[in-house]
């Protein structure tokens, strides 16, 4: 896992959106965050620099200091809401969807819209903290990523 920059953020690997609207997560981003280890997982909007979309699972979520995104939106947490549906909630979307063992995710044409993604880009996957990690689509970051020299794994 490269690390872009002197002190920056590390970087997992790059994904692509295939045209059946399937995105397979980096392994070490799933290992790391143990992000199938419950079969579903919580996406929400990335940041307005950064794009694409954060990856987060309930085990992760429930006992952190975001644990009022949950609180605050039951038929969220309880995955009441339809596979892919957003909620809004304090200026980001959020919604579940499942994840296979091997990290692979689908995006339905209404969460890429959602999203603001299309079928055919690249995502590439930074570790943003504890909690969740970032399929970044744009940005300074995404630039760096590459321009990069060195080897980045694709997914």
């Amino acid at each position: 896992m490269p690390q872009i920059s002197r002190g920056g953020k590390y970087i997992f690997g790059l994904s692509l959106i295939r045209a059946d609207g399937s995105v397979m997560l980096p392994e070490g981003a799933v290992n790391e965050y143990g992000i199938a280890s419950e079969g579903r997982v919580y996406l929400f909007t990335g940041s307005k620099s950064t794009g694409g979309f954060c990856v987060t699972r309930r085990g992760l979520l429930e006992p952190s200091k975001l644990c009022n995104i949950l609180t605050d939106n039951p038929k969220l947490k309880d995955y009441a809401l339809g596979n892919g549906e957003f909620v809004r909630y304090k200026g980001r979307s959020y919604c579940w969807t499942k994840i296979e063992g091997n990290g692979r995710i689908i995006l339905t044409q209404s969460m890429l819209e959602c999203l603001s993604l299309n079928t055919g880009m690249k995502l590439f996957a930074v570790r943003s903290s504890n909690i969740a990690f970032t399929m970044g689509a744009k940005g300074l970051l995404y630039e760096r990523v590459e321009s990069y020299r060195g080897e980045i794994t694709a997914y």
